[in-house]
């Protein structure tokens, strides 16, 4: 172990431990058939935990780490430090942008000559290690050259330095066998309509995203192409707001076969949704592929990045889950950071550990609530009426055809209760 974890050993599970251990979360115990690691799938983000300095927009670095530094060594060390991490945490997966594992070069030609020597790293490493590869994306935000965006840029040649870095971590992705390739639009917007040409940025972004799904079969990448939606933050608005913005985009340029959705907690809230709905609308509309867990800070209003602390929304977020299927190729990627005054190597093991217990409990008590039926008893119920044979042709009617149904002489249906509290106790039962 290195001198950064010093004494920190690989966590185990025991529920009665005063130290760091999991509580909740045992990856061997079978839930609903399958493992919880398999039904999890745990993911590090490599940006948050070893890339991000603890500032905030009023403050600068708070962190001290051995591996901050530009320099190639600096970047090994950084890659030393996080397997070393993902033992600790016994974790299936990590995912990462190309900025967060690599200096910056002088040129694009010494960035992917750095990019590539860090993930040959990773690859051997990855021989004799559990962790492997959730998702693997480009960082199409920090630069100032991505100031006005990256596909939606109006310069072409900020379209083609983004084109070539997404080749480049895609060749990367696919070399280590990750199970994904995300895009995430972090600019992707406008500031004001005032300088924007909306339909032209939207178009590029279309065609961008075809040009990254032929390549994706060129190359034989067997992983999903995830985009992962985003109201606002730092844009004042961006194109990808959120899922159904997504699919609607997704239709207009034929993707909708092609592309899944990575949805992020904090992303949903900002939308003014919630984790839940943004879950059930993907998967009614056949685009679920991944989740990133986080919470916001809701006095604060912004993407905090937070752990998950909160049982009840974490389960609401798997029993939509789990009633699409699963996650499949997709996983639980812990889009997540440590408070700026959390200074500790035992912090960042602590908090992982806490938000994988959480995560635990909320997905048996979705399990759990799965299994007990009266959510989606209740549910059936209420819509039972759609399964006579009238009530199903008259979606096949024209509007007169529907109108002659009615009887003139009624005073006309009565409303049913939906019973909303009575199946909020149901949720309070098993959280």
């Amino acid at each position: 172990m290195s001198r950064f974890f010093q004494d920190l050993t690989p966590l185990s599970y025991a529920p009665e431990s005063d130290g760091l251990a999991f509580r909740h979360y045992n990856p061997d115990e079978v839930v609903m058939g399958k493992r919880m690691e398999d039904h999890l799938r745990f993911a590090v983000a490599y940006w948050h935990s070893f890339a991000w300095p603890g500032g905030d927009p009023f403050g600068g670095q708070t962190f001290e780490r051995p591996w901050f530094g530009e320099t190639m060594e600096d970047a090994k060390l950084k890659a030393d430090i996080a397997f070393e991490m993902f033992d600790i945490l016994n974790v299936p997966f990590f995912c990462f942008h190309d900025a967060d594992i690599r200096p910056e070069g002088a040129s694009f030609a010494e960035s992917e000559r750095n990019f590539k020597e860090i993930t040959d790293i990773f690859a051997a490493k990855m021989e004799t290690r559990k962790t492997r590869l959730l998702w693997g994306t480009a960082n199409l935000f920090s630069n100032r050259r991505f100031m006005a965006g990256a596909a939606s840029n109006p310069d072409p040649d900020v379209f083609a330095w983004s084109a070539a870095t997404v080749k480049l971590c895609m060749d990367a992705t696919h070399a280590l066998n990750g199970e994904n390739y995300v895009l995430w639009g972090g600019r992707e917007g406008y500031e004001t309509l005032l300088n924007t040409d909306l339909q032209q940025e939207t178009e590029h972004m279309g065609r961008f995203l075809s040009k990254v799904v032929e390549y994706k079969h060129k190359i034989g990448f067997k992983g999903a192409i995830l985009l992962e939606p985003k109201p606002q933050e730092p844009t004042k608005h961006q194109y990808d707001y959120d899922v159904a913005t997504v699919y609607g985009f997704l239709k207009r340029f034929g993707l909708e076969n092609e592309v899944q959705v990575n949805i992020e907690q904090g992303h949903a809230i900002l939308a003014g949704h919630s984790f839940e709905h943004e879950i059930a609308t993907a998967n009614a509309l056949g685009i679920f592929g991944s989740i990133d867990m986080n919470r916001n800070d809701y006095q604060s209003g912004w993407d905090t990045d937070q752990f998950p602390n909160n049982v009840p929304e974490v389960a609401l977020a798997y029993y939509e889950i789990l009633k699409g299927g699963g996650l499949t190729k997709g996983g639980t990627n812990f889009d997540a950071k440590l408070r700026r005054q959390s200074l500790d190597a035992e912090d960042l093991i602590a908090a992982h550990a806490g938000a994988m217990d959480v995560c635990a409990r909320g997905f048996k008590a979705a399990a759990a609530m799965l299994e007990d039926g009266a959510l989606e008893t209740a549910k059936q119920q209420r819509y039972a009426g759609w399964q006579t044979p009238q009530a199903a042709a008259m979606l096949d009617m024209d509007l007169s055809g529907i109108a002659g149904l009615v009887d003139p002489d009624s005073a006309g249906p009565q409303p049913r209760s939906g019973r909303q509290e009575i199946l909020e106790n149901i949720v309070n039962r098993f959280v």
